[in-house]
């Protein structure tokens, strides 16, 4: 593309059928995202590729086409670390046409970090502007060269002259960046135009619409005219006057047969707007609107459309590992798939203005929106301010998303600023201070999960903590969320909350070698999603548990009659206008394969929003011969909310099919020596260590398997006491061993099919603050390649984090992931770690493959320990026991970068249990299948 051209992708406001010369007419000079760039003359005064002129691309962050210097917003406090002040300097050759001449000509830019003067053929085109985040334009009629090439020249620093600019976005907690990173354009309006077109437009189609003309020589008049999407019109022209001298007026009004704007059902319309002379159209402008209104009732909630609304949501950052805070629309549209597939209802944008199309998007895909000016933990001056203030308002007043406007963060806020949020907003929406209570809703950050004294469920006004379950690694976020929120619902005052944060910061850096992505030690590594938005475990916890249909407690067996009770959590759908689909699974112990024994679609029942209704499966006989039944949720849009799944028969069912499917007899021989004994039949050969019961050896036809060293029992203080072994009368090896205390007994059982059998005592003791316990074994984790199981999957489990994870059956090949850490090979879901509700599992080696099979319900499975991240922080790294492969009865919890496990309720606290002589509690019983695998 010529650079000396205008970019002739014109982004006009094309009205139906509105002559070209009425229109405001848009034309890039650069490109429109991170994917449609346009070259520039670039020059950076330090740092990397500095001090020559070369090209960069537009919109982009210098850093990330190698140019300047690196740095986090904590770095101006470290001495050791050079803080990056580059000034980038930037020439771009345009033309505009002949037919310009006449016209208001602004540029704009819609962000630039940070201070930017802009010059138009040498002269400068108004005052240097402070603040990187917002949108700002000069009107530069008088300094172009119409039909002929003019010159635009750029000088952005990266740090401001404004020591509260610097305070408020660059100390922060984030990527600093430097450059032009969201679009620049120019807009030419004809002569006499509409500046702002604002609009309050209300759930009952009533609005309220601001308009503010450039200049006043005549009378005029404004009508209003609004169309669906599909181009229809809808009601009738609503116009008013504006008399000789006046430059702004309100046109108000009312649409009949409007359908209002909600997450759930995002309706959009296309309001029309002209500006005339006697009946000569002057100018014409369109906004895409939703009608909604929104309220904040004091001591109560915040309402929309009359509707008590709960924030289900996310904190945001513009971000992406190649383009720093330049987004591409797929970034864009991919962050917003996600939340909603999280079931999200709300997202903050923490914690700076959004791109534009972010908005758009988010009013037409749905979710609620905080609008949050910049202050990380420092507030912009009375200078800077009001005007970034102003900026904000004007430039996202009219999109129905935004619901609320955050001031700052954290102590990022002068409240003498404050004001100008409600001045500047028509439609006067609520204004909070995350972290505050503060007009009225308290948002205070990180609170634990029994926060009291007169805060959160025991205070007196709607709390929405607008940060919590901070996430690092892989704690927090879904970690503690169910108790959490549970508890926030048992209050009339929840407004919602916002997780901390959706995606992991970890930045390319250009100037290393090789591949690298830096998160900032443990500042950047804090996301239920990877860099590239690869999907942790809490993830799907979230989903499970911010679903909007909820399924109460039950348990499934063969003799269920196939009764459902639903809760609905919508705040505006009906449950009739969802799908609902059950199937009913038979699997294979060992194997992936599974074969459907039933399956339907349940009539939708007509249940309002905060109704519990019940529904009827018509199972027949889908459950004789399974083992598992699926539940799935689907929305109006045909996404799914939820897919829950219930196990049909007992482990010990499960376990009993696979031994009977093993019919063959063999001799059972045994020798010993001095230390071990070792029982074979005509496949298998197995040697235990007469002095403590453990394995030595395993052999089968192809050789050696690596199991060995258990049982050992682990999170418990015990000791051997006694062994003994013996062919019993049935002709199976039998070994015995005593204990002190836990399991007390273990037997060992070879079969004369060749399967061994392991029975370990029942818990009995009184234990009291347990992380873990039950028995390990050993496995070298270098000849492990894969498993398949049946069980809670496919991602592993924390104590509090066990929603999320279903009953199925799964497979994952081995990986080494450390989340939010191995960013150049991040595998989900990590290999290593608890797994829930073990039924079976087959370990896949480059020995050979042996199944373990589980008869003890609710038994947890420890496979390896992750490895430790680098820069462990609060309660993200839990105890494993000794050993690598673990049954346990209990598993620890794990906390979030500023909270120990503990802090997080009820199911994080460490275990506790009490046995009463005569219980009929359950023991360990485990099958290994150490023969070839067929």
């Amino acid at each position: 593309m010529n650079s000396k051209k205008l970019i002739f992708t014109f982004f006009f406001i094309v009205l139906f059928g509105t002559s070209f010369s009425q229109q405001t007419e848009i034309v890039f000079l650069s490109g429109t995202d991170a994917a449609n760039t346009v070259d520039w003359d670039f020059y950076c005064t330090d740092g990397m590729n500095s001090g020559e002129w070369t090209k960069i691309p537009v919109p982009s962050n210098w850093e990330l086409q190698g140019f300047g210097t690196y740095n986090y917003g904590h770095d101006w406090s470290n001495k050791d670390i050079k803080l990056g002040k580059e000034h980038g300097l930037y020439k771009h050759s345009f033309e505009v046409p002949e037919s310009w001449k006449g016209k208001t000509v602004n540029i704009v830019f819609d962000a630039s970090m940070t201070d930017t003067q802009v010059k138009i053929n040498g002269k400068l085109a108004g005052a240097i502007h402070q603040g990187a985040f917002y949108r700002f334009k000069y009107d530069i009629s008088k300094l172009l060269k119409y039909g002929k090439e003019n010159l635009l020249e750029v000088d952005v620093a990266k740090h401001s002259e404004n020591e509260s600019v610097n305070r408020a976005e660059r100390q922060a907690d984030f990527w600093i960046f430097g450059g032009i990173f969201r679009p620049v354009f120019l807009e030419a309006l004809p002569k006499t135009h509409m500046n702002r077109t604002a609009i309050d437009a209300k759930a009952d189609g009533s609005f309220n619409t601001f308009i503010v003309l450039n200049q006043s020589k005549g009378n005029y008049s404004v009508s209003v005219e609004l169309f669906d999407l599909s181009g229809n019109k809808m009601g009738k022209t609503i116009s008013a006057e504006i008399e000789k001298g006046t430059t702004e007026t309100f046109v108000s009004g009312k649409f009949e047969n409007i359908k209002s704007w909600n997450p759930e059902w995002p309706t959009l319309y296309d309001m029309k707007i002209s500006l005339k002379q006697n009946e000569l159209v002057l100018h014409t402008t369109s906004e895409r609107i939703g009608f909604r209104t929104v309220e904040l009732r004091k001591h109560d909630g915040f309402y929309i459309n009359n509707e008590k609304v709960v924030f289900k949501g996310v904190n945001r950052h513009s971000f992406w590992p190649e383009t720093g805070r330049c987004l591409s629309e797929e970034n864009i549209l991919e962050d917003i798939r996600l939340m909603k597939e999280m079931n999200m209802n709300a997202v903050r944008c923490s914690h700076y203005v959004p791109d534009k199309r972010f908005l758009e998007l988010c009013d037409s895909m749905g979710l609620f929106v905080l609008d949050e000016v910049t202050g990380w933990q420092d507030g912009y001056d009375t200078i800077v301010g009001p005007k970034v203030i102003k900026e904000t308002v004007l430039k996202d007043e009219n999109h129905p998303s935004v619901v609320i406007w955050d001031h700052g963060n954290e102590g990022g806020w002068l409240f003498e600023n404050e004001k100008w949020l409600q001045y500047w907003d028509i439609q006067k929406r609520p204004v909070i201070c995350p972290w505050l209570l503060h007009n009225g809703v308290d948002t205070h950050h990180y609170p634990e999960y029994n926060q009291a004294i007169a805060r959160n469920i025991f205070g007196n006004d709607p709390f929405m903590p607008t940060e919590f379950l901070h996430g690092l690694y892989d704690g927090g976020h879904g970690a503690g969320l169910e108790e959490f929120w549970r508890s926030y619902e048992s209050s009339p005052l929840l407004a919602g909350g916002f997780l901390w944060v959706l995606a992991d910061e970890a930045i390319l850096r250009t100037d290393k070698p090789g591949t690298v992505y830096d998160s900032d030690g443990n500042h950047a590594p804090d996301g239920i999603l990877g860099p590239h938005h690869e999907k942790e475990g809490s993830f799907y916890t979230i989903k499970e548990i911010w679903s909007p249909v909820q399924v109460e407690p039950l348990s499934i067996n063969q003799e269920w009659n196939g009764t459902l009770f639903l809760k609905n959590k919508f705040i505006y759908t009906n449950l009739k206008e969802c799908v609902f689909t059950w199937k009913a699974i038979k699997t294979e112990i060992g194997s992936t394969h599974k074969t459907t024994t039933g399956s339907g679609i349940v009539a939708s029942p007509d249940a309002q929003p905060g109704e519990t209704t019940r529904i009827q499966i018509a199972l027949n006989d889908a459950l004789k011969d399974a083992d598992i039944f699926e539940f799935k949720a689907v929305n109006h849009e045909g996404y799914e909310l939820y897919t829950w799944s219930w196990p049909v028969i007992q482990p010990s069912e499960k376990a009993g099919e696979y031994v009977a499917k093993n019919p063959e007899q063999s001799e059972i021989k045994v020798t010993e020596n001095a230390s071990s004994v070792t029982a074979s039949t005509s496949r298998i050969e197995i040697s235990f260590n007469k002095n403590n019961g453990t394995i030595l050896s395993v052999k089968n036809e192809t050789g050696f398997v690596s199991f060995n060293g258990g049982p050992v029992p682990v999170g418990i203080e015990t000791q051997v006491t006694g062994t003994f072994w013996e062919v019993n009368k049935d002709g199976e090896f039998y070994f015995e061993t005593n204990y002190s205390g836990y399991p007390h007994k273990t037997i060992w059982t070879l079969h004369k099919n060749g399967l061994l059998n392991l029975e370990a005592g029942a818990l009995t003791e009184n234990l009291n603050d347990i992380d873990f316990v039950g028995l390990s074994f050993s496995y070298p984790e270098e000849k492990v390649k894969g498993i398949k199981w049946m069980g809670k999957g496919p991602y592993r489990v924390w104590k509090n984090r066990l929603k999320g994870s279903n009953i199925n059956i799964w497979e994952k090949e081995y990986n080494n992931t450390i989340t939010g850490e191995s960013f150049n090979n991040l595998i989900y879901p990590e290999f290593k770690g608890y797994h829930g509700n073990l039924y079976w599992a087959k370990l896949e080696t480059t020995e050979s493959d042996f199944t373990i099979i589980s008869e003890t319900p609710n038994l947890f499975f420890r496979l390896f320990t992750p490895e430790k991240p680098q820069h462990v922080q609060g309660g993200v790294y839990p105890p494993f026991p000794a050993g690598n492969i673990s049954f346990l009865y209990e598993i620890p919890a794990i906390g979030t970068k500023f909270k120990s496990a503990d802090k997080l309720g009820p199911q994080s606290q460490k275990g506790i249990y009490h046995g009463r002589y005569g219980d009929k509690s359950y023991p360990i019983k485990l099958w290994f299948d150490f023969k070839k695998q067929e």
